[in-house]
């Protein structure tokens, strides 16, 4: 796992940048050659600009966006630091567990940011991309974006809350459908069950979702931030407790037989061979 305690950003490092325009914090993922693929890395930067974020009175409001032609394709398994080890499979697990509880605080600081986010979306968003975009608190995509949760098809749980936060947005009912099958969405059925709320043509993607974002930074900053709080509060609050068994959900299935041959199989390209264990 990569150094946790470190506070730089390193330019041949970066996986997310942050540009602040007219009261807009522009958030980039910037590793458009990966399709932005997310890592432990990835995760403490986003916790770093969150906290820079948090505290800067000229940004009003969060545009979350990505280069290239996908959003985030998921988690990136080249990544350095990907793989935590351990002396046995208890201390393997134990690891994962703190590693993805210290993942989650880190989207929380995102996801909990005073300033409201909107997150544009493009072509593939799976996996924790997904779930990255289900953070935000407004989600306009392109005609091309692809949403899906495929975790259960490598052997895993769903790890950063993305199936809750679509329990809560889509129903119970979807979010089981959608993190049990692996099934891909297109936008328009994404608008349809609430998980995205503007469906705009990719050319005007950008614009549209910087009009949004600016519409949002125009009005009163104390108000906006009341109404997050308040809508917030409401929605969320059963997550905490939910996230605490997700986190040792997803310890134990990365630690498990069945997520190496989801991978293998995965990188063989042929089906798994799931055994339970």
């Amino acid at each position: 796992m990569i150094d946790t305690t470190r506070t730089d950003i390193p330019e041949d490092e970066r996986r997310l940048r942050l540009d602040v325009e007219d009261g807009i914090g522009v958030l980039t993922l910037c590793r458009p050659a990966k399709l932005n693929a997310w890592s432990w890395e990835s995760t403490r930067q986003l916790g770093l600009l969150a906290d820079r974020i948090r505290f800067d009175p000229s940004v009003r409001a969060v545009l979350l966006r990505a280069e290239g032609r996908a959003f985030c394709a998921g988690i990136d398994v080249s990544a350095p630091g990907g793989a935590i080890t351990g002396r046995s499979g208890a201390e393997r697990a134990r690891a994962y567990y703190e590693g993805i509880r210290w993942a989650h605080e880190r989207f929380a600081a995102f996801a909990r940011l005073p300033q409201p986010v909107v997150a544009a979306v493009q072509g593939h968003c799976l996996g924790f991309g997904f779930e990255l975009a289900l953070m935000a608190d407004i989600r306009i995509a392109a005609p091309d974006a692809v949403f899906a949760l495929p975790e259960a098809q490598l052997g895993l749980a769903v790890d950063a809350g993305g199936d809750l936060r679509i329990a809560r947005e889509a129903g119970a009912g979807w979010a089981k459908f959608l993190a049990l099958t692996g099934r891909r969405l297109d936008a328009a059925t994404a608008e349809r069950l609430n998980l995205v709320q503007l469906v705009t043509e990719e050319a005007a993607l950008d614009e549209t979702a910087r009009a949004v974002a600016a519409e949002i930074a125009a009005n009163a900053p104390l108000a906006v931030q009341a109404v997050k709080h308040g809508i917030d509060a409401y929605a969320e609050a059963p997550l905490t407790a939910a996230l605490d068994r997700t986190a040792l959900s997803a310890a134990l299935t990365l630690t498990s037989d069945d997520a190496a041959e989801g991978y293998t199989a995965r990188g063989a390209r042929r089906a798994p061979r799931f055994e339970g264990k």
